[in-house]
């Protein structure tokens, strides 16, 4: 069965380039807009991985983070912040929203697959 990721990315190039590459890698990716969206797609289909913008219209990507978090449901899905924001401190920022982890736009479509399968099946330290 295939792996479902949630897309939540106001912008549609970007939108378009990383529905692209999940696509292609054999991922169902599912889309959200904004961040309410985001919030009401991740509960309606429970995906296995959420990939965020931070800034979107309407609620930022912190606030879209916190409020999964929250959810007993979608509490342990990987949520990854792709993002512009790149200045000293926006990593730790998201992490402390609820973010797993955080990579800075542009995303490397050569590596951005493999990173997204990092999230999903992570190394275990046994």
């Amino acid at each position: 069965m295939k792996k479902k990721i949630l897309v939540i990315e106001d912008n549609e190039q970007n939108m378009y380039l990383v529905t692209f590459i999940l696509k292609k890698a054999g991922f169902e990716v599912i889309q959200a807009y904004n961040g309410n969206d985001g919030v009401s797609l991740a509960e309606q289909y429970i995906p296995d991985l959420i990939v965020l913008d931070i800034q979107l219209p309407k609620m930022d990507g912190y606030l879209v983070a916190r409020i999964l978090r929250k959810n007993k449901t979608l509490e342990k899905t990987p949520i990854i912040a792709v993002t512009s924001y790149a200045m000293p401190g926006d990593c730790e920022h998201a992490l402390a929203a609820g973010c797993s982890g955080y990579i800075e736009k542009p995303i490397n479509p050569e590596t951005f697959v493999s990173q997204m399968e990092g999230f999903l099946h992570p190394i275990s330290k046994a």
